[in-house]
């Protein structure tokens, strides 16, 4: 089969947004592009059914550090991969378990070697490898795998920065040198993304945007941002990158973010994203809508016959009110959280598929600045 293809389609006159189709064997994705997040085989409180219908998802992600411990690559393998297991049809991205093993700091060893880490579900110890990473990758059988690194806190030192973003390289070349060495295991090519580290450092990032852009894989992902930086650093830096990651190839922001975050991050030059954000948000009743951020338990609500989000043409978001929502959720009832997980998912997708259309109009940078100051209010 082949390797992955992107194709840029469009580029707006006043920012670095750029609209494009990334084509997989899975199918195609229409750039900029939102990616549910579903981090152990599915995206919580929705089916796959609701993903495809209701939120028109182009592509979804799994995690290898759950996926690896729960259900096992034992199971995934013997159902023919995450596709199949799930009854997912189209592309899969994989996080490499860099971010869950950094976020385990207190149970976990770094060494050249790799990150020797405990689990969170049965305290069994357990080491990632760049190699052992790419090996259940391919178990798991995702369309784009991500290299295995290390993600730094913020803040961090310049020094443990700088050893970090070396390591990271070291074993991206070990990612490299396993994936030529072993066959795709389901008959579709996976390709694997690097990831830009540096912390907060404009050389580091700048050194670190360079060796990855040297690699010539497909794509490139930018790591180690929205991890408690200041807003406008995750715009100056992902900039940064965007500046030296190739034109030619997608760029991919992991775990961001916000809808207004999405939208500066499209201006920068960025292609893909994701976050639990929707979803998460969505279970403890937060909405994001076309009017702005709405928390539906508040009692303001309580009589509010409007439809929950009027201007999304979505059949679901028109089809319930506010008050209705706001009683699922006071009740307790599971529907509420399902409702505004697939409310905010839907939302998502249709904010990319806009900022897509305004691309390719020539009007995105005013779309965009007009939008961001409706999203961020708070009703």
């Amino acid at each position: 089969m082949a390797a992955l293809t992107f194709a840029l389609e469009g580029k707006d006159a006043a920012s670095a947004a750029r609209a494009g189709t990334i084509v997989t064997d899975h199918g195609s994705i229409q750039t900029p592009i939102f990616m549910p997040v579903g981090t152990v085989g599915t995206v919580k409180a929705v089916t796959q059914q609701q993903l495809h219908a209701d939120v028109q998802a182009q592509i979804i992600l799994g995690n290898t550090y759950h996926l690896y411990l729960r259900p096992g690559t034992e199971v995934l393998e013997a159902a023919g991969g995450l596709h199949r297991f799930n009854g997912w049809n189209k592309p899969i991205l994989t996080d490499s378990g860099g971010y869950q093993v950094f976020s385990l700091a207190a149970n976990r060893k770094l060494s050249e070697e790799g990150a020797l880490f405990q689990s969170h579900i049965d305290g069994s110890r357990h080491l990632f490898t760049p190699e052992s990473v790419m090996d259940i990758q391919r178990s798991i059988g995702a369309d784009i795998i991500m290299a295995f690194d290390e993600c730094p806190p913020y803040p961090s030192e310049y020094r443990y920065a700088q050893k970090s973003m070396e390591l990271t390289h070291r074993w991206l070349d070990r990612c490299f040198n396993r994936l030529a060495e072993t066959p795709d295991k389901y008959g579709y090519t996976q390709n694997l993304f690097p990831i830009v580290q540096g912390s907060t450092y404009e050389d580091l990032r700048k050194a670190s945007a360079e060796y990855i852009a040297s690699k010539g894989a497909v794509g490139n992902a930018i790591g180690g941002l929205s991890v408690g930086e200041p807003e406008q650093m995750l715009y100056d830096f992902t900039q940064l990158c965007c500046e030296v990651l190739p034109e030619d190839k997608p760029r991919y922001l992991m775990g961001v973010g916000t809808p207004w975050n999405i939208l500066e991050g499209i201006a920068r030059g960025v292609d893909m994203f994701d976050c639990v954000m929707p979803t998460r948000n969505g279970r403890n009743g937060m909405l994001f809508t076309t009017q702005g951020v709405i928390n539906i338990k508040n009692k303001q609500w309580a009589k509010d016959f409007s439809p929950i989000d009027p201007g999304l043409p979505n059949e679901l978001s028109q089809f319930y009110t506010k008050a209705y929502l706001r009683h699922l959720f006071v009740a307790g009832e599971i529907l509420g959280m399902q409702l505004a997980s697939l409310q905010n998912l839907s939302f998502y997708l249709w904010l990319v598929g806009e900022a897509r259309k305004h691309i390719l109009a020539g009007d995105f940078h005013s779309w965009k600045t007009e939008q961001v100051e409706v999203l961020r209010r708070r009703l």
